[in-house]
Order: structure tokens, then sequence, then C-alpha cells
């Protein structure tokens, strides 16, 4: 059973705010269109915490929640954002020095337990009722 990671969860009904506003439009992360993988780990550097007061909503969030290391997963179930939100505002986050990403490698990936934490962390993202998916 994993452990929940500290810190405070979200409260209240999914944000109703369209992905599109939250990302100013863009849909892929980097100019190169590649995107992080869900299993990217990621942390809060020094910096980061140290202008935390200073961003915005969505991007204050996902550096608050990872003052310990996170997936990208696991941050959009956790903070109730749509993935590919929570992949465009991490890069921008490690472009500014605000995070550290951390892609593990191709063996890794292959894991059966890396992959079975995956697949838990994307049902516990809430569907657009905020009901989360509990079973297959």
């Amino acid at each position: 059973m994993a452990e929940t990671p500290p810190g405070p969860d979200p409260a209240g009904p999914v944000p109703a705010v369209r992905p599109f506003l939250v990302t100013a439009g863009r849909v892929a992360p980097s100019a190169n269109g590649r995107t992080m993988p869900v299993e990217t780990q990621v942390v809060a550097t020094a910096e980061g915490l140290d202008v935390l007061d200073r961003l915005s909503f969505e991007q204050h969030d996902i550096v608050a929640a990872c003052r310990q290391p996170q997936s990208i997963a696991e941050i959009a179930a956790r903070l109730r954002l749509h993935l590919n939100v929570v992949r465009i505002l991490a890069e921008d986050l490690r472009a500014a020095g605000q995070l550290t990403v951390h892609v593990p490698d191709t063996g890794a990936i292959r894991d059966a337990s890396v992959l079975r934490r995956v697949i838990d962390g994307l049902r516990a993202i809430p569907d657009s009722r905020g009901v989360s998916r509990d079973s297959d």
C-alpha cells in the first residue's frame, strides 16, 4: 500500500477552469513538442520554494506539492489538474529553475511495480464530476 505524501490535499470540487486557460493555450510542454512521461519525478528546488508566494495558483500548488519527489501523474491526481496541464507547467517551472526533473531510465519504465503505481495514480485522477475511478 502506497503512503500518501505529506502536505495539504486539495479540498472541494474539481476546478471549472479550462486547461487551455491555465496553459495560455499551449498544448505542448516545450518547443520540441516532447511531453514528459507520466512517471517523470519532479522535486522543488530551493529557488522554487523561495518564490512560492509569487507563483500563479497552479504553479504554486505544483511547487508546494513537490517538497517531496512526485511523479507527474501523482501531481495531476493530487491537485486535480489535467495531466497535460501539469506537464506544461512543470516544464515551465523546470525552465525557470523552480523544479528539478528526473526522467527514469527505460529499464525502470518497464518495471511492473512502477507501472502499477502509475496506473494507480492515473486512476486516482477524478473525472469531470470529481469522481475517482477506484476499480478496473
